[in-house]
């Protein structure tokens, strides 16, 4: 029996879904290790390990702090561990015991946050640049969620491509039953759900709306998302260019989420960067039609199960939605296909090749 550390810091948050998820099917596939999840101590009392092995470990060290770089690494030797998967690439830089890291993309380093005061942001994008080619370096292996992140890393890091592994994550389906949003009940609209970070290229998406409305003057486009900084910005933006039917939901939860995906005429996804594109591959679960951005990972994700556009041209934006809200052969073959391409990623199927490289590392030692 080995033992496994993994840090599931981000376990519970928006961002964390992969690092629950490879735990919720590690418990199925493995009963031979000892695994320590490292999870923040608000989130202890409510994980209930369904596995023996799995055994939680309070973790109060915040990331990107001192206390990461110092305590978090005192507190990882002391669990005398034979094996370290970091969820993400914020680890302490001169933990030097075997490790395994998932790094979902490189976004961070080349997009700006306008919520951060941005002298701060920009001197901890310098160093998260630092850390990330660090620790691509010194991981045994490295984890990644699509080819695309794979190329991108090694060009970064310079590191060998026998050292990257690539294991692509999955879309869940909601249990609960649809709730109406009642604003937009019998109404037609097109979806958006996500942050509203610059890097998510919602201001040339309301363009493109604002262009569409001259035709469809009753069409509303809705962003699903919870109000920060930035969507109060793009509330300010929407004003000020005088677009119409805007309508911000602020947070869903998961029945109506599941009522907009199933109700929506389309789907958009304007990105400019992505790791892995997961809302369009949920968006296909539910059988909306998706019209995305043709940037980065999201072509290798989405196959031919999506309309695509360049997320730099606004025209292309317009026209490629419009498309699909005037054929209705266009939408149901999208939606055919989008179904198909969902049932090519399982989160299983990830937690079994993550197993794999664990596997792998420990044999080598």
């Amino acid at each position: 029996m080995k033992k496994i550390v993994i840090d599931a810091r981000e376990l519970n948050t928006g961002s964390g879904r992969y690092v629950n998820k490879l735990i919720e099917h590690l418990q199925k596939l493995d009963k031979t290790h000892k695994y320590f999840l490292l999870i923040k101590p608000e989130d202890m009392e409510g994980f209930k390990p369904t596995n023996p092995n799995f055994m939680p470990v309070s973790c109060p060290h915040k990331e990107f702090t001192v206390s990461e770089q110092t305590a978090l690494a005192r507190q990882i030797k002391s669990l005398k561990p034979d094996l370290v998967h970091f969820a993400f690439p914020q680890q302490p830089a001169l933990y030097a015991g075997p490790t395994v890291t998932t790094i979902h993309d490189l976004t961070t380093l080349r997009f700006s946050n306008p919520d951060k005061n941005q002298a701060v942001f920009k001197t901890k994008q310098k160093i998260y640049q630092q850390l990330m080619k660090r620790v691509a370096k010194k991981s045994v292996r490295v984890i990644v969620p699509s080819e695309f992140v794979e190329e991108d890393l090694i060009d970064f890091s310079g590191i060998k491509k026998d050292k990257v592994v690539v294991t692509y994550e999955a879309a869940d389906l909601i249990k609960d039953e649809p709730k109406v949003v009642s604003e937009l009940n019998r109404r037609d609209f097109i979806l958006y759900v996500g942050r509203s970070f610059p890097h998510k290229n919602l201001e040339r998406l309301v363009k493109a709306f604002g262009e569409i409305q001259k035709k469809r003057p009753d069409l509303i486009l809705v962003l699903a998302g919870k109000e920060d900084g930035n969507y109060k910005r793009l509330k300010q933006f929407v004003a000020k260019a005088r677009v119409h039917n805007v309508f911000f939901t602020g947070f869903v939860n998961d029945s109506e989420l599941k009522w907009l995906y199933e109700n929506t005429r389309a789907y958009v996804f304007p990105s400019l960067s992505e790791g892995f594109g997961l809302p369009g591959l949920e968006a296909m679960a539910y059988g909306a039609p998706v019209v995305s951005s043709s940037a980065t990972c999201l072509p290798e994700i989405y196959g031919g199960a999506a309309k695509y556009f360049d997320p730099y041209d606004v025209d292309d934006m317009k026209n490629a939605l419009e498309d699909v809200l005037s054929s209705n052969t266009l939408r149901n073959e999208l939606i055919k296909k989008g179904h198909q391409r969902v049932k090519k990623y399982s989160w299983i199927k990830m937690a079994k090749e993550t197993m794999k490289v664990y596997e792998d590392v420990l044999g080598k030692r």
